[in-house]
Order: structure tokens, then C-alpha cells, then sequence
């Protein structure tokens, strides 16, 4: 389960709960690759500087990493999206921490959309419309949304507390 049980009132059941689609890392990693191949590479020059360079090199490509990796990568890690019988729950952040809550009395509608990336991975956008004042609410990159979207619709339509098997 991506929510902490701590974030749940007394009786309350979680219908699916998930992170962000793995897609969201595929960039850290590639930096991660690049960077560390081309400062191996540059560390096996020869030269008659190669202490100073080698640290050089090195710690810029730690930098690189934690900025375009490691905070990606732990943004990733602290985003939830949760549907539970009561309400619709975002949490998100490291060391900062926000939510929001929709009560599911509040949702007029629930649709998604689809890229081709998306589909050829099986994630999309989870859109959801409530009488609020903000009016839409769009949870980007959602694993298997077509199911995420049938089951709060199911919920919020016919009182269905079935998960939808993921």
C-alpha cells in the first residue's frame, strides 16, 4: 500500500492506492548512465593534473546526480494518490510534505487521457472534476488508469468498495 495507514480515519477503507508511473525515472536514470560513464571516462585520461581534475569531475557529476536523479527520483518515491470508500488523497513531497483531499461526495466526474507513450506503457492522466472552485483536478501519469478511473467511478456511482485488482 503507497499510504501510510497514520493518514486514514477510523473505518475508512482504501479502494487503490499507487504511486506516479515508473515513466517519471526513466530520465534520472539516464542521467545517472550518461554522467557516470562520461566522468569514468574522462577519469581514465591521462594527465599530469589528474588529481585536481579527477575531483573536479567527480564531484560535478555527484551534483548533476542529485539535482536531475536523486530529487527526482525521492519526488517520485513521496507521491501518492490514494482512493479510499470516503474521499480522493494526494500526498506528495520529501522533506516538505502537502495533500489534498476531494470527499468523494464532492466528484461530478471521472476521466482520463491517453498519449501514445502512455499507452505503449499503460499509465495516463487520471482527471477529476468536483464542485469546488478549483473544478478539475489531474493526476498525471496514473499505472493502469483506465482501471483506476472504473473503479472510482464504480465507487462513486453505484457505492462499489471493489478494488480493481492491482
Amino acid at each position: 500500500m503507497a499510504i501510510n495507514p497514520k493518514y486514514l480515519n477510523p473505518g475508512e477503507q482504501v479502494v487503490w492506492s499507487t504511486r506516479t508511473h515508473v515513466k517519471a525515472l526513466v530520465m534520472p536514470v539516464l542521467v545517472l548512465l550518461v554522467t557516470v560513464g562520461f566522468a569514468g571516462y574522462l577519469s581514465s585520461l591521462p594527465d599530469d593534473n589528474k588529481p585536481t581534475w579527477f575531483g573536479i569531475i567527480w564531484g560535478v557529476t555527484i551534483l548533476v546526480n542529485i539535482i536531475w536523479g536523486l530529487i527526482p527520483f525521492l519526488n517520485w518515491f513521496g507521491s501518492t494518490y490514494t482512493v479510499t470508500d470516503r474521499r480522493l488523497t494526494t500526498h506528495k513531497g520529501v522533506l516538505t510534505r502537502s495533500g489534498h483531499d476531494i470527499p468523494l461526495t464532492r466528484i461530478s466526474d471521472v476521466s482520463y487521457q491517453k498519449g501514445v507513450l502512455d499507452r505503449i506503457l499503460g499509465c495516463g492522466t487520471l482527471i477529476v472534476s468536483d464542485a469546488s472552485e478549483q473544478g478539475r483536478v489531474e493526476l498525471p501519469d496514473v499505472p493502469n488508469v483506465e482501471k483506476r478511473q472504473l473503479a472510482l467511478s464504480d465507487l462513486l456511482f453505484h457505492g462499489s468498495k471493489a478494488d480493481d485488482g492491482s
